[in-house]
């Protein structure tokens, strides 16, 4: 996409024609036509807008918007924008007022829906400088290709905390870019296709040659075999995520090099191909001939649901604190953070406090595990684990159905030593809105602590994917440092992959012991794959220290 931002103090004004250019789509974009004085024709929206005939940039009128508590709007949705046309876009502003300040806060948009195009540059994180002349915005920019509208609106704001102050514009400008060009001359290069969990990342290299992109045109299968059928000069394809179909459409500007598929099916091979088209509209022009770039990649089967290290507060678990004074809180010791539950202050007192996980939706999952640690030391009630699949997610627990699955778990047996709770099956609960939640109690004589860290909520949505239940591979040590032995039931390939799903690392294993080396693994939860020449698929947390 090419963009061209000019940002300049002017004295004079003439304004140019813009080679090869259509008129100027902006209705009133001189501020030459006022219904009254504080309503200009034609726009839609003007906050503390009046009629300037003082500070004029062009013509005998001008806008002067006002600062006050909250930003003042000034705004145009301009209907009639061809998707791959390149438009001129230009307004000029004078702030010579350490009152105000302003900046142009514009979106590209579909029938009403705004696109993230171009956000650096119509929704700069920079404000106006005071100068004494007139300032110029002047950007040349693509429309996304599923664009027919653009919202053409700038902003004043209060300045130092100071309102009151003024801010002008005048002539305003946007205007199509009518030259045809020829098709692209070359395709992108280095198209790639790399899964991260049950995301699809592409990206590419931007074409380069004699004749460069308005865009690219991504087209995908679920599929790892077909080939995808190219578009057709003239006939642009709108964009279309829905996979229902088995196939999707999405159009990417030039120089974005990077596109994103989300959420996609586990266990499920995706192909895409890429094609770089000049214009818009009906003059719409693919480049089809010779070979098209193609990628494919297949997602994970592993799914994480839920990851807390407790690195930031609770994170994503919440404490409810049913009674007594005390409550559930973010603790450390040496490098290690967790959450952390005390009855005791100088004293023990009786409390009730549940920490509570996030909503999880797992009715489509093939099994679900959850796996934690815990540490505690001195006497008390022992801490508790259940599951609801009908909490409102904020209310009291005790006004709704739990499950107590506490026995599932292995729990730490004192002395502050960290144990691994195990795998906890989910699969026979499986439903949405889901939460799981610890319970701790303790009474004004007897009060335990307990520490909770490592929650890793994981599920396998691949179909045919057997867990082996019946002869449980061996990972150890876990958590481990420099190597992790794998003592496999069979040959296989030991995958190990990162919390959003990236593979960091494949090994080949055989039957018996297999010593892995993670020099190269940050510290941190990972996921390991164990997929046996028989067909059984293994899976566990690793923790690297």
């Amino acid at each position: 996409m090419k963009k061209i931002i000019t940002l300049l103090t002017v004295t004079a004004f003439m304004l140019l024609s813009f080679g090869g250019m259509s008129q100027n789509m902006v209705t009133n974009g001189d501020l030459e036509s006022w219904d009254n004085a504080s309503t200009p024709t034609g726009w839609d929206l003007y906050d503390n807008i009046s009629q300037e005939s003082t500070q004029v940039h062009g013509g005998s009128y001008s806008a002067m918007q006002t600062s006050d508590a909250s930003s003042q709007k000034f705004r145009q949705d301009i209907d009639g924008v061809v998707g791959g046309q390149t438009y001129h876009i230009v307004y000029y502003f004078k702030d010579n007022d350490t009152m105000a300040r302003t900046r142009i806060w514009s979106y590209w948009m579909q029938d009403g829906t705004y696109l993230d195009a171009d956000a650096d540059i119509l929704r700069p994180d920079e404000y106006s400088t005071n100068q004494s002349g007139w300032q110029v915005f002047d950007v040349t920019l693509t429309a996304p290709a599923n664009a027919n509208q653009f919202r053409y609106e700038v902003r004043t704001y209060k300045e130092n905390n100071n309102t009151g102050g003024h801010i002008y514009f005048d002539d305003f400008l946007f205007e199509a870019d009518n030259t045809v060009f020829p098709e692209p001359t070359n395709y992108p290069t280095d198209f790639a296709a790399t899964a991260n969990g049950i995301n699809i990342n592409l990206t590419w290299t931007d074409a380069t040659g004699a004749q460069l992109p308005n865009g690219y045109l991504i087209l995908g299968e679920m599929t790892t075999t077909r080939s995808c059928t190219p578009p057709v000069d003239g006939t642009p394809v709108p964009d279309d995520l829905d996979w229902s179909d088995g196939m999707v459409s999405v159009n990417v500007p030039y120089g974005a090099e990077a596109y994103t598929f989300e959420n996609l099916e586990a266990n499920q091979g995706y192909h895409f191909c890429i094609y770089p088209y000049t214009n818009g509209g009906s003059n719409i022009d693919y480049k089809t001939d010779g070979t098209v770039p193609e990628a494919s990649a297949t997602t994970a089967d592993i799914v994480v649901i839920n990851s807390e290290p407790f690195d930031n507060g609770l994170g994503t678990w919440t404490p409810y604190n049913v009674s007594g004074d005390q409550e559930w809180y973010q603790s450390s010791y040496g490098e290690r953070t967790f959450a952390k539950m005390t009855g005791y202050d100088s004293g023990s007192h009786a409390n009730e406090d549940w920490l509570i996980s996030p909503g999880m939706d797992i009715a489509d999952f093939q099994s679900v595990t959850f796996n934690f640690t815990t540490a505690t030391k001195y006497d008390g009630p022992a801490l508790q684990l259940f599951y609801s699949t009908d909490y409102d997610g904020s209310g009291n627990p005790n006004d709704f159905t739990w499950n107590e699955i506490t026995d599932q778990a292995a729990w730490s047996d004192g002395n502050w030593n960290w144990v691994e709770s195990g795998d906890v099956s989910l699969t026979d609960y499986l439903a949405n809105g889901f939460y799981l939640a610890f319970k701790y109690t303790s009474t004004d004589e007897h009060s335990a602590t307990w520490e909770v860290d490592d929650i890793l909520v994981y599920g396998i949505k691949g179909v045919g994917i057997a867990e082996n239940n019946t002869q449980k591979v061996e990972f150890y040590p876990n958590p481990a440092k420099d190597i992790i032995s794998v003592n496999a039931n069979s040959n296989g390939t030991l995958s190990v992959y990162s919390l959003t799903g990236k593979l960091m690392g494949q090994y080949t294993v055989k039957k018996g012991n297999n010593v892995i080396a993670l020099d190269n693994y940050a510290k941190g939860m990972y996921m390991m794959q164990l997929k046996e020449n028989s067909g059984t698929v293994q899976t566990a947390k690793l923790i690297v220290e």
